[in-house]
């Protein structure tokens, strides 16, 4: 990395068919972050009409700064179960996905259903079952809170996890048009009839969403490499309904994480840069137009099984039943994740901003680095390091974040804040402060100085 001059430094003197949940079994869902400018939300109490939702529902948004006409939505959707719900909350805070949604000049949306424990989950995370109805509508009412109406008409970028995959499948076959890409974790729905006594309903497979890119991902102990246990039969759903769609000329593509099971672990490190391609090529320019075709003419394309990849032209296998892949980048990010999820980013991220000190605390603003977001801080004092935070970066899932990591890829509770308190510092004694970035791949910012 080349060499920058440091900035200039001031001195300063310190001076989360079944009822509705009971009051006890809302509870996981009654705290979470305060929705305040850019962020807005809305709450729909359960239905108890036929077809609608029978689980009550928030919906959370995040608007970039200065946007002044949306061009899409980003919605992170969680699994299914009372933790995942809850997990839901703090979707719409995390700082890498804020990243993603403000270069696309995109809301980052995400809900929260109340399914309570051990309730049948099919009633949500099959969106025929009222929560496409109530997610369209609360585009309209956070357009309306927000300022933008025209989030009822943008396209969507789809991430689900489990249940959530299958909600974001789901919705790719019912409104293909809407959807500029989907990211399918561990969760897929279902295109042929299911098993008797199976209550999952089929959905039909559509032309038109064969147009939609969408990658399928899920871990090695998900059925790859372990056969048995509660999650062994995500890989044949994934198989089937990977083959059913790549079969008819579908893009659609395959990545196994090595690490994992169910977890979410590294996937972000290729989740963000591929629906960054895709919203790349495809968010029309103005706000309002239809969708662009997603090209195909820089594909590569891999075997099922894992490999190597290559471009289109060069694949001696049957391509109808290789990944697809959308361009190089994408597919070398894919071979690194697929052997180890490292994936590799060379660029350091934005450098903190607005770092301030009242008396002996200090605090700053900072962007999360796009391909590798956010780890942590370095704090200089007088040009010598004086602590890193957090002092130990935690995600039980995988790389350390600075938001830390739920199990449904969503920052913990409380959420953490830009904020250090020099305990050792001398009152009415001068120091220079000088705050610095580390994203996940370890590289840092240049530093913001005051």
């Amino acid at each position: 990395m080349p060499n920058r001059p440091l900035p200039a430094l001031f001195l300063v003197v310190l001076v989360l068919s079944f009822p509705a949940a009971s009051p006890a079994q809302q509870a996981p869902y009654d705290v979470f972050p305060a929705a305040e400018p850019p962020y807005y939300r809305v709450r729909y109490e359960a239905s108890k009409t036929p077809g609608e939702l029978i689980y009550s529902v928030n919906y959370t948004i995040w608007i970039p700064k200065d946007v002044k006409t949306l061009r899409g939505v980003i919605v992170h959707q969680h699994g299914c179960g009372e933790g995942s719900c809850k997990s839901g909350l703090t979707g719409a805070f995390d700082l890498h996905w804020h990243a993603l949604a403000r270069k696309h000049d995109c809301a980052l949306l995400a809900p929260a259903y109340e399914q309570p424990d051990k309730a049948d989950c099919q009633m949500w995370c099959d969106p025929r079952n009222g929560s496409s109805t109530a997610f369209q509508k609360c585009l309209v009412d956070l357009g309306e809170k927000s300022g933008h109406p025209e989030l009822a008409k943008v396209p969507w970028a789809l991430w689900g996890h489990s249940g959530g995959g299958h909600w974001a499948g789901g919705m790719v076959m019912l409104h293909p048009e809407r959807v500029a890409a989907a990211w399918l974790r561990s969760g897929v729905p279902m295109l042929k009839a299911n098993p008797v006594g199976s209550t999952i309903k089929a959905h039909i497979l559509h032309e038109a969403a064969l147009k939609v890119p969408i990658l399928c991902n899920l871990g090695t102990k998900e059925g790859v490499t372990v056969k048995e246990g509660r999650f062994a039969g995500v890989w044949p759903s994934n198989e089937t309904f990977f083959s059913e769609i790549r079969s008819r000329g579908g893009l659609i593509g395959v990545a196994v994480d090595p690490l994992t099971a169910h977890e979410c672990g590294n996937q972000r490190y290729l989740a963000i840069p591929w629906l960054d391609a895709c919203l790349s090529a495809r968010l029309p320019k103005v706000a309002g137009d239809p969708l662009n075709a997603m090209p195909t003419d820089k594909a590569w394309l891999a075997p099922l099984a894992g490999g190597d990849a290559v471009i289109a032209d060069k694949f001696a296998g049957d391509p109808l039943k290789a990944v697809w892949l959308p361009n190089e980048a994408i597919a070398r990010a894919w071979m690194q994740y697929i052997e180890d999820t490292a994936v590799t980013d060379t660029t350091p991220p934005p450098a903190p901003t607005n770092l301030k000190v009242a008396g002996n605390e200090l605090t700053w603003d900072c962007e999360a680095d796009l391909e590798s977001g956010l780890a942590g801080f370095i704090i200089e004092r007088d040009g010598q390091l004086l602590a890193n935070v957090p002092e130990q970066g935690k995600n039980p899932f995988g790389r350390p974040l600075f938001q830390n990591l739920q199990y449904s890829d969503t920052p913990g509770q409380p959420l953490v804040v830009m904020k250090y308190t020099d305990t050792k510092a001398e009152a009415g004694k001068k120091y220079a402060y000088r705050v610095i970035a580390v994203n996940t791949a370890g590289l840092k910012s240049k530093g913001d100085a005051e």
